[in-house]
């Protein structure tokens, strides 16, 4: 993946070091790494092995916050810089307002990166067994139904870890940030794609639905395990 991009690689865990180097950020890269602060140094907390890649110039359909993986290590990947989505995103949402979301983008991202460390990456939790037998009309088609069903399942928990972390760290913009998550779900082109996660998403409309031990990655696999039972 690091061959893609002609971007500044910085460690998470020198994340002050790269707010020091702030003269090669532009403002907007400095806003979101802010908003992205908190979950940036939980994430050191964890150990997790992620560094922070900005890249100088979007490519095509580039999202403005992503997670990649290269040689064992997790890449958040800014992609901020003639990006139209970088403001788009964030639409119709008061600028007061805009950090809360950026913090929950930040944590479904690094959720993602949690799965990874882990090594539960597309894994079904403990109990859980696909069932009965997918059929295509090529070996291809069906490979890429079982990857579409496996990001579903991964995007959706994701989704859920940064509500937990919204109603664990920023209590009060939980409902705010619970209608942006729903707004851009309800948004998914095909029913049951890889970023359909409308299910889950509405399981927690509730924030005490989730489990609330203080560890907002822990927390969301209560729920994401009942959304399971009826989205396969």
């Amino acid at each position: 993946m690091s061959k893609h991009f002609a971007a500044a690689v910085l460690a998470a865990n020198a994340f002050a070091g790269a707010c020091a180097q702030s003269a090669e950020l532009t403002a907007l890269e400095q806003r979101w790494l802010q908003a992205a602060a908190p979950v940036l140094s939980y994430s050191q907390k964890l150990g997790l092995p992620l560094d922070i890649v900005v890249q100088p110039r979007p490519r095509a359909n580039d999202v403005p916050l992503a997670m990649g993986y290269d040689g064992g290590r997790c890449k958040l990947v800014l992609t901020l810089r003639g990006n139209p989505q970088a403001e788009t995103i964030l639409d119709g949402v008061p600028e007061e307002q805009r950090g809360e979301l950026i913090e929950a983008m930040t944590a479904h991202e690094v959720a993602h990166c949690w799965r990874h460390a882990r090594g539960a990456w597309n894994a079904l939790p403990a109990g859980f067994v696909e069932v009965g037998e997918e059929r295509a009309a090529s070996s291809a088609l069906l490979a890429a139904s079982k990857a579409m069903r496996e990001t579903r399942r991964e995007e959706a928990y994701a989704d859920l870890a940064a509500l937990a972390w919204t109603r664990q760290r920023n209590p009060e913009a939980y409902g705010r940030v619970h209608a942006w998550f729903e707004a851009v779900r309800r948004e998914q082109p095909v029913a049951r794609s890889g970023h359909d996660t409308r299910l889950w998403v509405e399981l927690a409309r509730d924030a005490s639905r989730l489990a609330d031990t203080g560890a907002p990655f822990d927390d969301a696999a209560p729920l994401w395990r009942e959304g399971l039972l009826s989205a396969e």
